[in-house]
């Protein structure tokens, strides 16, 4: 039973239009239309009895509720899905190119106590077709050259989901992203990561790590009572070994949690010989978490550790700040206006 067209591969596409009775090349535009963020309900080329045929089986279609544009050129979207839900999507704009930063649930339940995301809990999976839909919604009015999977909810916990919509952007006869122009996210999911490694994709693996000790990261990330430090290590040194691909490790840097000079020393000692890049991300302050970004000399005190130690660090640049870019907010903000509305 088809449950949603946009999540479809283009074969999959292509058998159900046939056993519709439909030419094959009708599979051809619908494809091409949904890389290019148009629902059948938008789709020209398309007649009307079709439209209607296909429309009940067109159920990742998404609604824009709000956009934000802050003066460094990052864009932050809310999105209504097709049950009421709202995910969020953030356009970031480097010299480089632009990236889009998705979400791959709506809600979260790994529990990270400085995001966001989990504030509400998990409420359920993004379709492959919904994570599309962001990507080339925003990218008809701005080029999209890189996608991360960074946004709200933990990818690896949509594992299947995500492996098809990995194939579906990666289509020629879609959206034909390369593998190497995507990053996938993940708070250290040992078994996913494992798995991941066997399909020697060409992505680029982050791992949001956040602390070198288990003292601390348990505190942080309820996930490492399952999964500790050194497990998620070892997994990561198997993806490299697998793939042959550099892992991004993040790292939040929180005011007087996790950003002391000897825990850089420990992470240091800890990744050293592997290959990797730390991307050193002083935290956004959510109101409902009360954790404060590290200062500009200890960020830096940080960094310098790390980079004697010959690990490769970058502090990321911080955009959205005027927006509320960091995953979630807008989200969460939205869904309690709508609550007080009720009330």
């Amino acid at each position: 039973m088809i449950e949603d067209l946009v999540s479809l591969s283009y074969e999959e596409l292509s058998d159900f239009i046939k056993e519709q009775g439909e030419a094959s090349y009708r599979a051809e535009q619908i494809f091409r239309n949904y890389a290019s963020g148009f629902s059948l309900s938008e789709m020209t080329d398309i007649g009307k009895n079709l439209k209607e045929k296909l429309s009940l089986y067109e159920n990742s279609a998404i609604e824009e509720v709000k956009k934000l544009i802050d003066r460094d050129g990052t864009e932050k979207y809310l999105f209504r899905l097709r049950d009421g839900n709202y995910i969020e999507t953030v356009l970031m704009r480097y010299k480089h190119g632009n990236s889009v930063c998705i979400s791959s649930q709506v809600g979260c339940r790994m529990g990270c106590r400085f995001c966001a995301s989990t504030l509400k809990g998990k409420i359920r999976n993004l379709s492959a077709g919904e994570m599309l839909m962001q990507v080339s919604v925003v990218n008809r009015d701005n080029k999209v050259s890189n996608i991360v999977i960074m946004g709200v909810g933990e990818p690896l916990d949509n594992y299947d989901n995500l492996l098809r919509f990995l194939k579906n952007v990666n289509d020629p006869r879609g959206m034909n992203i390369g593998q190497r122009h995507i990053s996938v996210s993940t708070c250290g999911l040992v078994d996913k990561i494992k798995a991941l490694a066997e399909k020697k994709f060409q992505i680029t693996l982050s791992v949001s790590l956040h602390a070198p000790d288990n003292e601390t990261r348990n505190k942080l990330m309820p996930v490492n009572l399952k999964y500790g430090v050194e497990e998620v290590l070892d997994a990561c040194r198997y993806y490299i070994s697998r793939t042959g691909r550099r892992i991004s490790f993040e790292y939040t840097l929180i005011k007087g949690v996790n950003d002391g000079v000897e825990q850089a020393e420990t992470l240091g000692r800890k990744l050293k010989g592997m290959l990797c890049h730390v991307n050193l991300i002083p935290v956004n302050y959510v109101s409902e978490r009360g954790l404060f970004p590290s200062d500009k000399k200890t960020i830096d005190a940080f960094r310098d550790k790390l980079l004697a130690m010959k690990i490769n660090t970058t502090v990321r640049r911080t955009l959205g700040g005027e927006i509320n870019a960091s995953c979630g907010q807008l989200r969460y903000q939205q869904e309690e206006d709508e609550r007080r509305e009720r009330l």
